[in-house]
């Protein structure tokens, strides 16, 4: 079984932590600190609750000067690169906790704060706060970052305000009304990374969710002007290609689907059980007498818990499809239990959709184990 990543706060970790604190200040109390890690709950807090703890932990070891402890986490910083320790690592993200924390009333200090850390581990949760409590400020200097030398920096500026984050605070005045943040993504566009680029392109995606025409009338501007910036809007759309939009479709060359048809179209598990496969199989048939680009795609229609359906859309393919051709199509679906999605028993669905066009549903019944 995997070792949890919670655990990554072991004792090799803390020995190596505190090893840079003690460098940095002397005085520091190693063994209070690690006394009052290890309390009566440590075992039972998951990681980011972890997280939280050596942050107030943390804090309670220094002091109650915020404009000192933020110096010294820089610190503490460079000593730890001093003393190998990579940059990127994750498990040092309570730095810009304890900068979300505590520092909320001292954006100066924060932001530079911020733009320090971020180049150790990344800031992009931290930074939401502040986002939402300094609106023009902080978009300012995001803008700012976005042009920075250091390709961390350049990311926080678009990943840092994507209005709908995963596991983060969403921004609600941005899911309203984005355009603020447009010239920052603008501005990394053509950023030399695809580390950036890809969050570039994932905050167009968040932007499409609430304001899908913004993010189609960026993707026609922008397409067509060299390689990296096409996959970066056809990943930015890929919402909205699931969505399965007229505009978008023909945007990335998904057109009419007149002489496409379905046939044989079969569930050959009707049931299936938690932790089994649903398997399925069909014909695509062009009758026309030229070569069609299609988008192929199948919709999953889980149970709620309510009894109702709720569709889920899953990619098979997207390529031209010759005149004149019958192709045999088989796919599987996991029903194994994860984490993020809970089974109800009973009815679902299946569908094909071609070019967003959804074709006939198909039932199946998921039974237990």
């Amino acid at each position: 079984m995997a070792e949890l990543f919670k655990n990554v706060f072991n004792q090799k970790f803390f020995t190596v932590f505190t090893k840079a604190v003690l460098q940095v200040t002397p005085g520091f109390n190693k063994d209070n600190f690690l006394n009052d890690i290890y309390d009566d709950e440590w075992e039972n807090r998951e990681l980011k609750q972890r997280m939280r703890h050596i942050t107030v932990v943390l804090k309670n070891n220094l002091s109650d000067d915020f404009p000192k402890n933020a110096s010294i986490l820089l610190k503490i910083i460079e000593q730890l690169k001093k003393n190998q320790v990579k940059e990127s690592s994750l498990e040092y993200m309570f730095f810009p906790d304890f900068i979300e924390l505590y520092g909320l009333n001292y954006y100066s200090i924060s932001v530079r704060a911020f733009k320090e850390i971020t180049q150790f581990t990344s800031c992009e949760f931290a930074v939401r706060p502040f986002i939402i409590k300094y609106e023009a400020q902080m978009i300012a200097e995001l803008f700012q970052w976005s042009t920075h030398e250091n390709v961390h920096v350049r990311r926080l500026a678009s990943e840092g305000c994507r209005p709908r984050l995963p596991w983060a605070m969403a921004i609600p005045y941005l899911k309203k009304d984005p355009t603020s943040i447009l010239p920052i993504l603008e501005n990394l566009k053509n950023d030399p990374t695809l580390y950036v680029r890809r969050s570039v392109a994932n905050n167009l995606n968040d932007i499409a969710k609430d304001n899908p025409n913004t993010v189609l009338q960026i993707a026609q501007q922008w397409k067509g002007a060299n390689e990296e910036i096409d996959w970066l809007i056809k990943h930015a759309c890929r919402t909205l290609l699931k969505e399965g939009g007229t505009a978008v479709m023909a945007l990335f060359g998904f057109g009419a689907i007149d002489s496409i048809k379905i046939a044989d179209f079969k569930i050959h598990t009707p049931k299936v059980a938690i932790g089994g496969v649903l398997e399925f199989s069909c014909k695509l048939i062009n009758s026309g007498n030229s070569a069609s680009k299609l988008r192929l795609e199948y919709g999953l229609y889980y149970q709620k818990a309510n009894g109702s359906l709720s569709r889920k859309v899953f990619k098979i393919s997207e390529k031209e499809y010759p005149e004149k051709s019958s192709t045999t199509l088989t796919r599987k679906q996991s029903f194994k239990v994860i984490t993020t999605r809970k089974f109800h028993l009973g009815k679902h669905q299946l569908c094909l959709i071609i070019n967003g066009n959804e074709f006939q549903k198909l039932d199946f019944e998921l039974v237990e184990k």
